[in-house]
């Protein structure tokens, strides 16, 4: 049943990793935007959960693997969300002091959206349980 709730999340953190980070920029240094193109790195780690989120859409009919993807994209988003604290941390913005983007706070709203996910999806597997008890 691909049309429960949990669809619409792991959708939106699709979205919020696959499409946002191309138009938002990470930070601004000196009236020079970052964009998380310009690193290796986070093109991998943003695609990486990009895809993990695809495929937990695309894995509706196992639940358990359904959730495990879920908490590995959390652990996936907590690293990337680190990797961008320490970077904007460690930022040299010469004479002017460089300004952190909205786009540092997506893997943010993408985890949020993966902790929904993974509560509908367990909601869903206790039901299934519940029932299933009742046979």
């Amino acid at each position: 049943m691909i049309q429960r709730i949990q669809t619409v999340y792991l959708a939106l953190a699709l979205l919020t990793t696959g499409v946002l980070p191309f138009f938002f920029p990470l930070w601004t240094i000196a009236g020079k935007a970052f964009y998380f193109m310009q690193d290796q790195l986070y093109v991998v780690l943003l695609g990486l959960s990009a895809t993990l989120s695809l495929l937990g859409i695309l894995s509706y009919k196992k639940r358990q693997h359904q959730f495990v993807i879920g908490r590995l994209n959390i652990i996936l988003n907590l690293i990337l969300l680190g990797l961008f604290v320490y970077r904007s941390l460690n930022l040299s913005g010469g004479a002017s002091a460089p300004e952190k983007g909205i786009g540092m706070f997506l893997p943010i709203v993408s985890i949020v959206l993966l902790v929904l996910a993974n509560k509908a999806i367990k909601k869903d597997e206790d039901l299934v349980k519940s029932v299933d008890r009742l046979r």
